[in-house]
């Protein structure tokens, strides 16, 4: 290994002791969440300080159109300066050489920190934490589904097949039997994590067939919305070495759950490290109160965000293990605002509304955005829920276009996102929203086509 990988984290030089490295893939998120940037040989990356990206990148939709985000200077596709945070340097193990990715955060060409970026969104949202003397601390849960290949959008999605030759088609939460199904594939993201130095702190099998979900260890916001980005593409790749598909779409199958990327909450003062949510005696703080009360007063205008498809919307059904609602209660799993049990040390708030689909870096940024926006309003939630809240009213966007109207008028909120990051998403979420509504679904085919 050359010198320059000597600062490297300690799992990527474990990968490649021994062996000569010989690529290297610079990478950043869009909005959407996909990786883009470029795959460099390892003899470059090492006498490159920086690369360039145009800005365009943050106007693309999920389709691969633009959204006419550019501004007033127009669309020039201005460069990025895309630097390095080696400390996210880590292997890609499924690949044919031995080849490391690293993020890279993205400046305009006068230093300043490109306000689109999402991982800059979220760096933001710490920041504010950080000067009232706050700092986050998040765990994020990861669901999906494996699914067998599909290649015709046309045709359904369908559970892959199991070790044992049978399609996963019943609903087996929690059981062993249904995991020891996905064994191969989970070996190889037990493989993958290991080789890329992540902690995983469980697997389970979920509520759908084929449904799993992984927890992740707490800590930092930045740090945990980076293992989400890597997760999510090495899950999708050890399932392609065993013929299957993994999606993280909120709702990939009709009448099963869907996925979720649940968010807990923790925040600690910075000096002294005590969790700011339990008191000297052990007892539930204002703080504590008022951050559930930031989720119920700003998360519906977040919505877009931690749920940024139309099909993000399909997932909120009663009785379908996701909420309708924001009420909150102790040790309840029908409400939108859960706090699980826990010693006062770790008394946590869970958000249970962020799908799966979200770009983990806006997800979470949104959510402690709520929190952030309750902390300094410093007003009471509704008080806890009692019973089923499935019992109770929805108090949620019930589509995307709804959820856009709440976003596009919240200015409190984008005061804490950043006014250029919510003008920008606004207009590429509203261009994919309107390219959906020009598509003729088979549900209108088939029952308007020869009744209307």
């Amino acid at each position: 290994m050359s010198d320059w990988t000597d600062g490297l984290p300690e799992a990527a030089q474990a990968y490649l002791e021994g062996r000569r490295l010989d690529e290297v893939e610079c990478i950043i998120s869009d909005l959407p969440g996909i990786a883009r940037g470029k795959a460099v040989p390892a003899t470059k990356f090492a006498r490159q300080e920086y690369f360039h990206l145009p800005d365009s990148i943050f106007y693309q939709t999920i389709t691969g159109d633009w959204g006419e985000a550019a501004g007033e200077d127009g669309f020039i596709e201005r460069d990025m300066v895309l630097r390095p945070d080696m400390s996210t340097a880590t292997a890609a193990p499924w690949t044919g050489d031995w080849t490391l990715q690293v993020i890279h955060d993205a400046f305009d060409r006068n230093g300043e920190a490109v306000a689109c970026s999402p991982r800059n969104v979220l760096r933001r949202v710490c920041q504010l934490y950080e000067e009232k003397g706050w700092k986050p601390v998040v765990a994020p849960e990861m669901e999906f589904f494996l699914v067998a290949r599909n290649t015709d959008p046309g045709h359904d999605i369908k559970p892959m097949m199991g070790r044992s030759g049978r399609p996963a088609a019943a609903r087996q939460a929690y059981s062993m039997t249904a995991v020891d199904e996905f064994g191969p594939v989970i070996d190889d993201i037990y493989d993958f994590a290991e080789a890329q130095g992540f902690e995983i702190d469980g697997i389970t099998q979920e509520g759908g067939a084929g449904q799993l979900e992984i927890n992740l260890r707490h800590g930092n916001p930045v740090k945990l919305a980076d293992e989400v980005f890597y997760f999510k593409r090495l899950i999708r790749e050890a399932a392609l070495r065993h013929d299957c598909f993994a999606t993280f779409m909120a709702k990939p199958i009709a009448d099963e759950p869907g996925s979720a990327m649940h968010i807990h909450h923790s925040i600690l003062d910075a000096k002294t490290g005590e969790n700011i949510f339990s008191g000297p005696d052990d007892e539930e703080t204002d703080e504590f109160y008022h951050f559930i009360a930031g989720l119920q007063n700003h998360m519906p205008d977040a919505m877009a965000v931690i749920a940024p498809y139309v099909n993000s919307y399909r997932r909120y059904v009663k009785d379908s293990a996701a909420p309708i609602n924001l009420e909150w209660a102790r040790d309840n799993r029908t409400t939108g605002i859960r706090v699980p049990l826990a010693s006062p040390a770790a008394r946590r708030v869970e958000n249970r509304l962020a799908g799966m689909d979200c770009n983990p870096y806006l997800g979470i940024a949104a959510s402690l955005a709520c929190g952030y926006l309750g902390l300094t309003d410093q007003r009471k939630p509704k008080p806890e829920f009692k019973g089923d809240a499935y019992e109770g009213d929805g108090d949620i966007p019930q589509v995307l276009g709804s959820a856009l109207d709440l976003f596009e008028e919240a200015q409190a909120l984008h005061a804490v996102l950043g006014p250029e990051f919510a003008r920008v998403y606004a207009i590429v979420k509203r261009a994919e929203y309107e390219e959906f509504l020009q598509v003729i679904s088979p549900w209108e085919r088939e029952h308007l086509l020869l009744n209307v």
